[in-house]
């Protein structure tokens, strides 16, 4: 075991090549590469994403993460003779059509301005906001959602250096995305494809659903020296009774509960009591690092994740600090692709 304080953020950085970083997602979902990590051996292992059936068995229970990301960059121009250009990005929803919302430039963006998106979409700016946010109201003609899908773009993460075009809104998209509302992609799921979707299902392994919003917090760095003073953004996460009987009576029988990704490894151990699922929809900020137990899930599908970063911290809880450090190494050793376009693992 490592003499290393797990509650130091320096614990978390691992050198990563920037080449690794996938800027691109592969053509084929399910090829992705998938590191076989099993925390019972303490053995690490290869393979392809698409043979992740061959490590499910019949009456597992797989759980998703249906949220939809939204196209919530949005470019405009300043309603003034300068006619700066502006980027608008959608946070947080407090109606339809008022937002939390970061801007560029902010100091120019002040409560009374007007920016222009198009003929059809103008951004109203009706306060400060906590963290340099904005309150914006959008004014549109036709339905909001269709006015957005038509005009806004998806907002890559920052280590995707490229511009983001026209195939990322349905590649950096879940195909089994349902409900709208998350500006970051659940990235563990896009390795399914809905042909592995019924294979799975098929092999009498059951599917069930959460609903995390990923917020930007996910792609905030932790900035206190202790990870334990550090405090997660809240987002919004719904687990349904229908879901919390499936996977209460599976743990009762013995079933293994499988997360695909952090996201829904928050939201189930958000609604955990005494290892019990609860159901409703709450705001959750629920931080999960070493020393911390988790309550429901017994594996999980994961990405790879930045270095000292939240996510990370969360698969060394789970995992062990120690063999999930390891397996990282292992990833930059043998080439992985990483981040949200990246490769996979499997935490067993």
């Amino acid at each position: 075991m490592t003499n290393l304080n797990l509650l130091s953020k320096q614990a978390y950085h691992y050198d990563l090549p920037q080449e690794l970083i996938a800027q691109y997602p592969l053509q084929n979902r399910v090829e992705s590469r998938l590191m076989l990590v099993n925390k019972k051996n303490q053995t690490i292992n290869h393979s392809r994403f698409s043979d992740i059936i061959n490590y499910l068995n019949q009456g597992d229970v797989l759980v998703l993460n249906t949220t939809k990301v939204i196209p919530a960059r949005l470019f405009g121009k300043k309603e003034n003779l300068s006619g700066a250009n502006v980027e608008i990005l959608l946070v947080t929803p407090k109606t339809d059509f008022e937002w939390l919302c970061l801007v560029r430039p902010g100091k120019k963006l002040k409560p009374g301005h007007k920016v222009i998106i198009n003929d059809n979409l103008i951004a109203h700016i009706l306060a400060y906001e906590k963290e340099g946010m904005r309150l914006i109201r959008f004014e549109c003609q036709d339905d909001f959602w269709k006015v957005l899908e038509q005009t806004g773009e998806v907002p890559l993460p920052p280590y995707i250096t490229r511009k983001a075009n026209s195939k990322d809104k349905e590649t950096y998209q879940t195909v089994y995305a349902k409900q709208k509302g998350s500006v970051a992609a659940p990235t563990a799921g896009l390795h399914f494809n809905n042909e592995l979707l019924k294979q799975i299902k098929d092999k009498g392994i059951i599917i069930t659903e959460v609903v995390l919003h990923v917020g930007l917090g996910t792609f905030r760095p932790v900035e206190t020296d202790d990870i334990s003073l550090h405090k997660m953004h809240s987002e919004l996460c719904e687990i349904t009774p229908q879901t919390a009987n499936i996977i209460n009576n599976a743990k009762q029988q013995g079933r293994r509960i499988i997360a695909v990704g952090t996201t829904s490894t928050r939201t189930l151990e958000s609604f955990a009591n005494n290892s019990i699922l609860t159901h409703g929809t709450k705001w959750t900020d629920i931080f999960i690092y070493p020393g911390k137990q988790l309550q429901i899930i017994d594996a999980q599908i994961t990405n790879f994740h930045m270095p000292e970063s939240t996510l990370l911290m969360l698969v060394s809880a789970f995992a062990g600090y120690d063999l999930i450090i390891n397996a990282y190494q292992t990833a930059v050793n043998e080439r992985y692709r990483f981040f949200s376009y990246g490769d996979a693992m499997f935490i067993y």
